[in-house]
């Protein structure tokens, strides 16, 4: 399962930058990646572990701005089709486990 998380929030203010800062940071260190910018996906094993994922996402909105959530299938995810521009190979986005020891 992927949840992809897709937001937009104001830059206004000194506070308004700091949370959007803050939001982003959440969700990096929680294991998304950037799908685009502002649009951020992470990969789960099945679907209690994207509800999970869910409620540690609602737990931490910001207090303004837009925020979205879609929980797609992984099939889904790999049959998005590439338009215009080219795809990142800097990170990793698989489904297969890395062990660092």
């Amino acid at each position: 399962m992927r949840t992809i998380v897709m937001f937009d929030l104001p830059t206004l203010t000194l506070g308004d930058l700091r949370e959007y800062r803050a939001f982003r940071r959440f969700l990096i260190k929680n294991g998304f990646i950037m799908l685009q910018e502002s649009i951020y996906t992470k990969l789960s094993l099945n679907a209690v572990g994207a509800e999970q994922v869910k409620k540690l996402v609602k737990k931490h909105l910001p207090k303004d701005g837009l925020v979205q959530m879609l929980t797609i299938t992984e099939k889904q995810f790999a049959s998005m089709e590439l338009l215009l521009g080219k795809s990142k190979d800097t990170y990793c986005d698989s489904d297969k486990r890395i062990l660092m020891l």
